[in-house]
């Protein structure tokens, strides 16, 4: 009778059961293959990098390096929603992982739609540790349209948030503001826009939507209107809420809270669609007056970012006791750098970068091994190990900031070039009341203009700035000249922040070849003297006339040498330059080998007329004397281990600076002087300055200035307090005016 209840579907239940009792019982996908889940987790430096951690049977587990490919590495970005995958990362990169591993021998051909469809020793058979734990660096794009499905049930609060993009959608009477600070929060999933319920939303998550659009903090904001406006408008939510501890740097590093439940119009309960209202900080803050802030300088900054391409990114450099130093690498994540980033009024880091990305800083190294809350007002109020030392500006950190979207690139743009980082410079203005693309005059057009425009384009530092473009093709309507006068310091954010004419404008040469140009690059080099060596090397020296002739050719003696008797002798203060490479790239001259000069006397060509500049002054700040160097032979003197020169004067081969190197000028060669000879004793400053008509571009114009106290008692002379500019705090201007600027006379 028991046999005869029983059916074939009861008894496949029953073997089911039994099967079950020995094994565990997983979930399995339509297609058999086990479901599981993907996050990118541990020591991350950007948002699509991290150790590949999987939730199978309930439980986060890792996946060992061994056998892994790039092939594997593709499809774990596809699954979570990437593009592609530009790497990965053996023996723990990101750190170590907890618990089981659950994947070792991962053998993918990279068509697979899932990590768990590639071949495996199977889930949870491994002999690996977690020093073996992999990890993968995938594209920034997202997948347009991807569904992020979720079939873990109960266990979705452990994954992080997996949307394809994210955006603060203003209202009407809000979209013409720039930067948009306010409006519904949206994020899109599927290929469709949706709102996110905001019951339970907290201040935590608007601070990192804020941070992640380039805004330091969000702020209190009227409710009435969103809610008038909410009830009319129709509703899309997404069907999860948001958990963020407030220090994450992305959406993409929060976790996924409960499910909400999908019920047409009434799925929010009693709330509505979150709605985000952000503080813009003080560089992007709009202004009745000019539309925008200009750059600004803070009274006294505790941080700043030095060496970078981009507004908002830069070597980490910190003042403690009047004297600016950097940050080892040591520990530096995205936490410390997004404290960094919200302090000088950006948003939350994109990247936290080591090994001197940004280049190498000077002075000492004032912090090591820095934690971060997240939460602290100033890097200076972080955890670091005071006790640690022996670290190199090798190590230096840097950071890139998320920055808002101000439209600055669509004002400006390049025509003509062969390729997009160089061209004809055509902004956009308007004329008679609609917008029309004209040119600059070339006028006065320089480095310092160049670099603003490749700045505001988001192509870096400009590599030349060019007076004629006749050989550029470009379209004829865009001819006429629409800014002249033009002149910047470098700091602006726009080329219209500049000072130029307004709409009387006056270019002499016209248009036409005659327009402005500009060549750009992400990278460039950065000069610093070696100041100790100035202070080290000085002395005064008695050399008769007949033994200057070369010199006095090259106008290297002050102007009462031309009447001397060439018996009579003249006093030279004379030191060495050494001078450092710290950028990211070599240090070349602008002009080529076949425009530089011969100079007979010398027997050598010059590649820069004018590489340093020698300036005496007596203490309130009015020249006395000067001296200058041309750059006869730029050359690799001394590299650091490990670094080969490149650059050798002998037998008039190429000339410049390799990165990591440095040229030295000895004391003992011509023109490596100032000559004093109708200067009194007295006290005085001495002033060197490398590259002082920004010949070449570099990425820190402040440190090729050194300046110097001296004291010439008629027989002797000391030199003393020798500091770089920007090295000092503030109060260092009031000793040596113009130091932290390098603002020279002719400009």
């Amino acid at each position: 009778m028991l046999r005869q209840a029983i059916t074939s579907s009861d008894l496949w239940l029953l073997c089911f059961m039994l099967v079950c009792t020995w094994l565990p019982c997983n979930a399995q996908s339509e297609s058999g293959t086990p479901a599981i889940q993907l996050r990118l987790v541990g020591e991350k430096q950007k948002k699509h990098e991290g150790r590949v951690e999987v939730l199978y049977n309930g439980e986060w587990g890792t996946v060992c390096d061994d056998d892994f490919s790039i092939y594997a590495a593709q499809v774990v970005c596809r699954e979570l929603g990437f593009v592609d995958a530009e790497s990965w990362s053996p023996s723990a990169k990101y750190g170590r992982g907890h618990g089981r591993i659950w994947l070792d021998n991962v053998d993918c051909n990279g068509r697979e739609n899932s990590l768990a469809e590639c071949r495996s020793n199977g889930f949870g058979v491994s002999d690996c540790k977690h020093s073996e734990d992999v990890g993968v660096v995938c594209s920034p794009q997202r997948i347009p349209g991807f569904k992020f499905i979720r079939t873990q049930g109960n266990s979705d609060k452990g994954l992080p948030v997996s949307v394809e993009d994210v955006r603060i959608r203003a209202t009407y009477s809000h979209r013409k503001r720039v930067p948009i600070t306010e409006g519904f929060l949206e994020v899109k999933d599927g290929g469709k826009w949706k709102q996110i319920c905001n019951v339970d939303w907290t201040e935590m998550n608007s601070r990192v939507i804020c941070g992640m659009y380039g805004f330091p903090a969000d702020k209190r904001f009227n409710n009435k209107p969103y809610k008038l406006l909410a009830k009319r408008r129709k509703k899309n939510f997404w069907g999860f809420s948001v958990n963020c501890t407030g220090n994450e740097a992305d959406l993409s590093d929060c976790k996924l809270g409960r499910e909400i439940e999908l019920k047409g119009n009434s799925t929010c309960e009693q709330g509505m669609p979150v709605v985000v209202s952000c503080v813009p900080g003080r560089t992007f803050a709009p202004s009745l007056s000019t539309g925008y802030r200009k750059a600004y300088r803070v009274e006294q900054p505790l941080v700043r970012l030095k060496g970078g391409a981009m507004i908002g990114e830069g070597r980490v450099e910190v003042l403690r006791n009047g004297e600016w130093g950097t940050v080892c690498e040591d520990n530096w994540n995205i936490r410390a750098a997004t404290v960094v980033c919200r302090e000088l009024g950006f948003g939350s880091a994109k990247e936290a970068l080591i090994g001197a990305s940004m280049g190498q800083g000077i002075g000492p190294v004032h912090m090591n091994e820095v934690e971060c809350s997240g939460f602290e007002k100033s890097l200076t109020e972080c955890h670091f190990n005071r006790d640690s030392v022996g670290c190199s500006h090798e190590e230096d950190v840097a950071v890139k900031c998320n920055v808002p979207a101000m439209g600055f690139q669509n004002r400006v743009r390049l025509s003509g070039g062969r390729n997009p980082y160089e061209g004809r410079v055509e902004v956009l203005t308007d004329r008679n009341g609609s917008l029309v693309w004209g040119t600059v005059c070339s006028e006065s057009w320089g480095t310092m203009e160049a670099m603003v425009v490749c700045r505001q384009l988001g192509l870096g530092f400009a590599s030349h700035a060019f007076q004629e473009t006749w050989y550029w093709q470009s379209d004829a309507t865009s001819d006429d000249i629409v800014m002249s006068g033009v002149r910047c310091s470098g700091t602006e954010l726009t080329l219209d922040q500049c000072l130029h004419h307004g709409k009387h404008i006056q270019c002499p040469k016209g248009g036409g070849r005659f327009a402005a140009g500009v060549a750009c690059t992400l990278t460039a080099p950065d000069l610093v003297l070696n100041a100790q060596e100035v202070e080290h090397t000085a002395y005064l020296e008695d050399r008769p006339m007949y033994a200057l002739q070369c010199a006095q050719e090259e106008k290297c003696l002050s102007s009462s040498a031309d009447k001397a008797d060439q018996n009579s002798y003249r006093r030279l203060l004379r030191f060495s330059s050494q001078i450092h490479n710290n950028g990211q790239t070599d240090f070349r001259p602008r002009a080529g080998h076949q425009s530089w000069t011969w100079h007979e006397c010398h027997r050598h060509f010059h590649s820069m007329e004018v590489f340093t500049h020698y300036d005496l002054m007596n203490v309130n700040g009015t020249k006395v004397a000067e001296g200058h160097k041309a750059s006869f032979c730029l050359e690799d003197t001394r590299c650091k281990e490990g670094i080969e020169k490149k650059y050798e004067c002998a037998n008039f081969g190429a000339q410049g600076i390799t990165v990591g190197c440095s040229d030295t000028y000895r004391h003992d060669i011509d023109c490596q002087w100032i000559d004093i000879t109708d200067v009194p004793p007295g006290d005085y400053i001495l002033q060197v300055v490398i590259n002082p008509n920004y010949e070449v571009a570099e990425s820190d114009y402040t440190n090729n200035i050194m300046k110097c106290r001296s004291r010439y008692d008629g027989n002797r002379v000391w030199m003393y307090n020798c500091q770089i500019g920007g090295s000092r705090s503030s109060e260092t201007e009031e000793t040596f005016p113009g130091l932290l600027t390098n603002q020279l006379s002719h400009r």
